[in-house]
């Protein structure tokens, strides 16, 4: 039953990744190697980010099949930071 409702979450979690946040995160990714600084409203999806990371590894640690989609992730989330970080200073 687990199986069932691992799967259903991590269908719905990688469609909602493809469709919605990785089309956002490619565009503040480019926004800040322009070196332009972030705004309110794209560093509180960063932190919504941040969050659902937190959240999903526990799932992602049951599918190792994942890791690498996750690793890759979780790689543009911390180039997307560290970079905004910078352009702030």
């Amino acid at each position: 039953m687990k199986e069932e409702h691992d799967a259903g979450v991590i269908s719905v979690l990688l469609e909602r990744f493809e469709k919605q946040r990785l089309p956002r995160l490619l565009d503040l990714e480019k926004k800040v190697e322009a070196s332009e600084t972030l705004n309110d409203y794209e560093l509180s999806f960063l932190r919504e980010i941040y969050s659902d990371i937190q959240k999903i590894m526990p799932l992602i640690e049951r599918h190792p099949e994942y890791h690498s989609l996750f690793s890759r992730a979780v790689d543009l989330y911390k180039t997307i930071a560290s970079k905004a970080l910078d352009n702030e200073k």
